[in-house]
């Protein structure tokens, strides 16, 4: 353990709970105490005086930022991030920085001495700090270069604007100390393999790094639940540097396969020993088998249609630096809500607590290395290469993970740069196929495994369509619809028929890919709103995704939300709001007024009456097990009536959604996701406020600001008021912790027609 000073000085009492996994070694989180300013000569020098530097937790975001308008010359400098700790470690001890990802290029040094330097911002880097350590107080330091630079995906002469989405800098995932014996465990690959035969078994590929030549053994073991399936044992004999051995779990009884429906995980735990010391490491993995083949894909052994959404990690007023918490709710989002059994971690790795609930939730990845239609110099392709490598050694173990993007999105063909790639993923990792989103509709000078395009499509009508699927290659649609088909925004305060258009076209791409066992399936465009400066923007807000930048669904989710059985869960979904004011239809809705579900016929009465049946479109969407259903809504606004739609499966109604037109019981509601969170300063949980009908329906065409008020130990992560009127009658903010300040905490949401309303979260 670290000596009792540094311990008591940082309030470590243990590791945290991330060290169950690797990283291997017990992990100290180093989130808080660090301060925070624009660089100026010698900020890296211990001796420099950070008073006047802000006192930040991380993760950090460079500046503050709302939902809308970002500007990158305000986080395009250089910065600098500082720590004191004390030391030293204990003999025969090595101790690492680790750092989850910053952004873009950091130069790290203690006691200032350089000790590393790292360019790019998506993937994981370590520092050693064992022989930098002083016996009294130690300077980290961080330069962080946020300009626009020559590192994937920037570095085009275009600037900012030619990559589609935006990179606010800062150390925007976390950081930790890593104290291990000086020789450890540095990774463990956990490869299944044959997994649906009785020969089942585990390649498990241990990397050694030593200080000091040493022997021993390692021991690896498959764990369910605590106990022991099969374990392997084998002596080593380490030189300084590092080394590799090999070992095989087999024998391993009867196993239960991973799968979007049944996520099983289990343990490897491998235990490295040596002459008065040992050193364990834990990888979670899950046994199962994913092909794409010209026929379709198949998960262990069965045909299995994809179907899923790209994500954005990129979050109103923090950018991308958003806690384990919030990051793990958007995989929450995708499979739970949405029905996604596929995500695409578009453009780039995405946080490691994210492909966490990836794991845990069965939502199979295509993890993808940064990039975006530019291919720069040698030396910027060299970075690509790196990254492809990092990317598969940081997630090779996980059974979430399918697919490995191995060419840059949207890119040309470059057959030398993507062999290099290739190969690299081969050496790696030999389990997964690989791939890379194109725009070229054309084998040519392509090489990967699997062959995904991006596919934005419309018939002469103005409908969403699909080319077919290329001859001999296993064929993906990894986009569609998004923003270049349809209308170019899909906002709240767009009309209800544009909304509409949203859903009718993913349903229409999603129902052409089932239809066709040569698609392997389809990923559509986008799950979430993300900020932006390239093409279709709004206010620098791209607005493709079918849940909107504050992770509250549009219409256009609709669709997603009722692919399920209603038996797991009876789905009524509007495209249109039930709203006769100035902004809506004075007739209503309409005809052709689409409402998406999974029941098999809905009844609508208005004010009481009824008013008719619609049954979902087989005739329309003949692949869909769910397609969603039109109705004539063509009514009088006079005397504000009210709608009731009820859902039947057989004879029974399984689910009744009503709807008011009359502001008179409008509300404003205020929602937390989570009731407590952790007093450790970098945990938080989003808040939504939304102007609601009587029945829980979404108003969007309102105006005024809401104000905020927060009470008890927290940071208000938002814009406060916040202007509904401009975002459509929804929006969010964070609450986030003060680190050690335990307590009640109090948000208060006003609006000057809509009333208040108050939640409570415990920080804890």
């Amino acid at each position: 353990m670290l000596t009792g000073g540094l311990l008591a000085t940082l309030g470590w009492g243990k590791a945290s709970a991330a060290a169950a996994r690797g990283p291997s070694g017990a992990r100290y989180p180093l989130n808080t105490g660090w301060r925070f300013g624009e660089y100026v000569a010698g900020a890296a020098d211990p001796g420099f005086d950070d008073a006047h530097f802000a006192p930040v937790t991380l993760p950090h975001s460079v500046v503050n930022l709302s939902w809308r308008d970002w500007d990158p010359s305000a986080w395009q400098r250089v910065w600098a991030y500082r720590r004191h700790v004390p030391g030293p470690i204990q003999p025969n001890t090595r101790l690492f920085l680790d750092f989850d990802a910053a952004m873009v290029s950091a130069t790290v040094s203690c006691n200032g001495n350089q000790l590393a330097a790292h360019a790019g911002g998506y993937l994981p880097f370590s520092v050693e700090l064992t022989e930098a350590l002083t016996e009294t107080d130690n300077v980290l330091a961080v330069v962080l270069d946020s300009t626009w630079q020559a590192v994937p995906p920037e570095g085009s002469p275009a600037g900012t604007a030619a990559v589609d989405f935006l990179e606010p800098g800062g150390i925007y995932r976390d950081v930790s100390l890593r104290l291990v014996p000086s020789v450890f465990i540095a990774d463990v690959f956990a490869k299944p393999l044959n997994v649906l035969t009785d020969a089942r078994s585990v390649a498990v590929q241990v990397t050694v790094d030593a200080a000091v030549a040493a022997s021993g053994t390692v021991r690896t073991e498959l764990l369910d639940n605590g106990r022991v399936l099969a374990g392997a044992t084998t002596p080593i004999s380490a030189s300084p540097g590092t080394s590799t051995v090999t070992l095989d779990l087999t024998n391993l009884g009867r196993i239960a396969l991973w799968s979007p429906e049944r996520p099983r995980l289990y343990d490897v735990r491998t235990t490295l020993s040596l002459a008065g010391a040992s050193h364990e490491y834990r990888n979670r993995i899950g046994f199962r088998e994913a092909t794409f083949t010209v026929d379709g894909f198949r998960l262990n052994g069965k045909p299995y249609k994809v179907f899923g959404l790209n994500r954005h990690q990129i979050y109103p007023y923090a950018g991308l630096a958003m806690p384990a918490r919030v990051q793990r709710r958007d995989a929450q989002i995708l499979r739970e809500d949405l029905n996604c059994n596929m995500v695409r971690c578009s453009h780039y790795p995405q946080s490691p607590h994210f492909l966490d609930a990836c794991d845990e939730l069965g939502l199979l990845v295509w993890q993808e290395p940064p990039g975006w239609h530019y291919l720069g110099d040698a030396a910027w392709q060299d970075l690509a290469v790196r990254n492809v490598h990092d990317m598969i050694v940081r997630d090779r173990s996980r059974p979430s993970v399918i697919l490995w993007g191995i060419r840059l999105n949207e890119t040309a063909n470059d057959p030398a740069l993507y062999a290099r790639t290739a190969a690299v993923a081969a050496q790696l990792d030999g389990s997964r196929q690989t791939s890379g989103a194109m725009d070229i509709y054309s084998t040519d000078n392509w090489s990967a495994d699997v062959f995904a395009f991006d596919d934005y499509h419309t018939d002469p009508n103005g409908h969403a369509t699909l080319l077919p699927p290329l001859p001999n290659v296993p064929y993906l649609v990894t986009e569609a619809v998004g923003a270049l088909d349809g209308a170019p925004y899909y906002r709240w305060t767009d009309t209800q028929q544009v909304l509409a258009t949203q859903l009718i076209m993913h349903a229409t791409v999603h129902d052409i890919a089932r239809g066709n066992d040569r698609y392997a399936g389809l990923l559509g465009w986008a799950g979430f709103d993300y900020d932006s400066l390239n093409g279709h923007i709004y206010r620098n807000v791209k607005w493709p995704g079918v849940i909107d930048t504050f992770r509250v669904p549009k219409p256009g989710a609709g669709f997603y939300q009722s692919q399920v059985d209603p038996q797991v869960r009876p789905v009524i979904a509007p495209g249109f709001f039930w709203d006769f004011g100035p902004s809506s239809p004075a007739a209503g809705p309409g005809p052709n007024t689409v409402i998406a579900t999974n029941c098999e016929r809905l009844e609508l009465y208005v004010d009481g009456q009824h008013h008719g049946t619609a049954l979902p479109d087989h005739a329309r969407f003949p692949n869909l097990r769910y397609p969603p259903a039109f109705a004539d809504l063509t009514v009088s606004g006079a005397g504000l009536p009210e709608l009731r739609i009820d859902g039947y499966v057989g004879n029974r109604v399984v689910t009744t959604k009503t709807f008011a037109s009359d502001p008179g019981g409008d509300r404003l509601s205020l929602v937390a996701d989570d009731l407590a969170i952790s007093a450790d300063g970098s945990d938080a949980t989003r808040v939504v406020f939304r102007a609601l009908d009587a029945y829980g329906n979404q108003r969007p065409y309102v105006s005024d600001s809401v104000a905020l008020r927060v009470t008890g130990p927290a940071i208000l992560v938002g814009d406060n008021p916040f202007a509904f009127a401009d975002f459509g009658g929804v929006g969010a903010v964070w609450l986030r912790s003060i680190p050690s300040r335990p307590g009640p905490i109090r948000l208060t949401a006003s609006h000057p027609t809509l009333g208040s309303a108050t939640v409570l979260v415990l920080a804890r």
